[in-house]
């Protein structure tokens, strides 16, 4: 497969190797760069929200730009009814946006909503400097983090996708002219060529995405003919997957504290208390207003998600609103095709949380746990409930086998978890749970309406 080049600036020509908010492929970013760019945040509290809620996205947002490798200096907020068509904010607050800049010295302002691609335009012509939205600082973040071919080419798919309509031409002088009869006149612009050769990288990296999910596709099925079940690690951003993962299963997967510190799907057998095996995944994780270009870029990778057996959901314990962080993944999980699939919520981090609070949550959802991912505590029982949870997604089927046929009894007890075994004049009448490759081999054993969601236990 051809190398992923870094596309050149579709304005200067050249490649782009930092800087903020700079899409040049997935090498962006600000944490190698000699300096920390001076950052000023800014929150528009609409009418359907709280002042509460405005200051929680904007810590978040905080959070994000410190992870992008930048230093919030200082933030402002806004009450309005609706955003301002032009500027979003208005042109008042606008000029103060701007004075604030100017006192702090700031490289670029970043907004918590997104910007359309005139209100950005319009803002960077009054501030003089760089206007961002949240969506832009979480590609960024991306940009740095992505590791694989896959990963980088995902978060440049994503960040082309985002340039593309926020696009600005230079005027005339950059046209290509024409001197024949017919052929005077502005011929077509740098902005279309700068328009067409991200298009082209486009359907290239589309192309090549293709390719790389049909391999996806390959290793999903061989995964489903080896008959384990699947567990997919979700949650929200820096609630501690990968910690999860490396102590259940010994993956050597990066752990650290900060914002979508892994974004490559990883996926390690684990054999379960019960002596079954199962293979767990862990996934990217989840933020509010996730860019919907990135939701699609990576949809090959969140398809492990979709396919999964059973979710199980891990909840920063520790957080600000865990409430409000359990109905973002939710809701990106609808998206994704994966809001039905059966889950567990683990709340972790419950050692560095006061008992009150880790019990009111387990309390609020039915059937959670409480787990400590870095110390193990609780990680047993959640193991426990993985494997409980597996089984009764399975169907009991009831099979009757003759006394002739020992070696099909014994079959049974290899290949399938046995509720229930009695005896009668007819042969040997069994409950067992079974995947579907093992439920045809006993086709010819299962009784009429033998499929039930449970069976007594002798």
């Amino acid at each position: 497969m051809a190398e992923f080049e870094q596309p050149a600036d579709p304005d200067t020509g050249e490649s782009h190797r930092g800087g903020f908010g700079e899409f040049g492929g997935a090498e962006s970013g600000l944490i190698d760069r000699a300096f920390r760019e001076q950052i000023v945040l800014v929150g528009v509290q609409l009418a359907e929200r709280t002042a509460e809620e405005v200051d929680a996205n904007l810590d978040e947002l905080e959070r994000l730009v410190d992870t992008a490798g930048a230093d919030s200096v200082d933030r402002i907020v806004q009450r309005r009814d609706a955003p301002d068509p032009a500027t979003f904010v208005g042109r008042g607050k606008a000029d103060e946006i701007l004075n604030a800049s100017l006192e702090h010295d700031a490289d670029t302002v970043v907004f918590d909503d997104e910007l359309s691609p005139a209100q950005q335009f319009n803002l960077e012509r009054i501030l003089g400097r760089t206007a961002l939205d949240r969506a832009a600082v979480i590609l960024d973040i991306f940009a740095q983090n992505a590791t694989t071919l896959e990963g980088k080419a995902q978060v440049e798919l994503a960040q082309l996708r985002y340039r593309l309509p926020r696009l600005r031409g230079r005027g005339r002088q950059l046209s290509q002219q024409a001197g024949g009869i017919g052929t005077r006149g502005p011929g077509e612009t740098q902005l279309e060529v700068d328009r067409r050769r991200i298009q082209r990288r486009l359907a290239r990296l589309e192309k090549d995405l293709r390719g790389l999910r049909r391999t996806r596709l390959n290793q999903r099925k061989s995964r489903r003919r080896s008959r384990y079940h699947t567990v997919a690690i979700v949650g929200y951003t820096n609630a501690g997957k990968s910690t999860l993962l490396r102590r259940l299963t010994g993956a050597n997967v990066l752990v650290e504290d900060r914002l979508f510190a892994t974004l490559d799907a990883t996926t390690r057998r684990l054999p379960l208390p019960g002596g079954e095996t199962v293979l767990v995944t862990d996934t990217v994780g989840f933020i509010k207003k996730l860019p919907t270009s990135l939701v699609e870029a990576f949809m090959s990778t969140l398809e492990e998600v979709a396919e999964a057996d059973l979710l199980v959901h891990i909840v920063d314990a520790a957080a600000a609103e865990p409430e409000m962080h359990i109905d973002v993944v939710r809701s990106v999980l609808r998206e994704i095709g994966a809001g039905d699939i059966d889950e567990l919520i683990a709340f972790n981090k419950s050692d560095a949380t006061d008992r009150g609070t880790v019990r009111r949550l387990l309390e609020h959802y039915e059937g959670s746990h409480a787990i400590s991912a870095n110390s193990g505590d609780g990680v047993e029982e959640l193991l426990l409930a993985v494997g409980d949870r597996l089984r009764h997604l399975t169907e009991v089927t009831e099979l009757r086998i003759p006394y002739s046929r020992g070696d099909a009894l014994a079959a049974v007890h290899r290949e399938g978890e046995v509720l229930s075994e009695t005896h009668d004049d007819d042969g040997t009448l069994v409950h067992a749970r079974f995947d579907d490759v093992s439920r045809r081999l006993f086709a010819e054993f299962v009784t009429l309406g033998s499929e039930r969601e449970d069976a007594p236990l002798q």
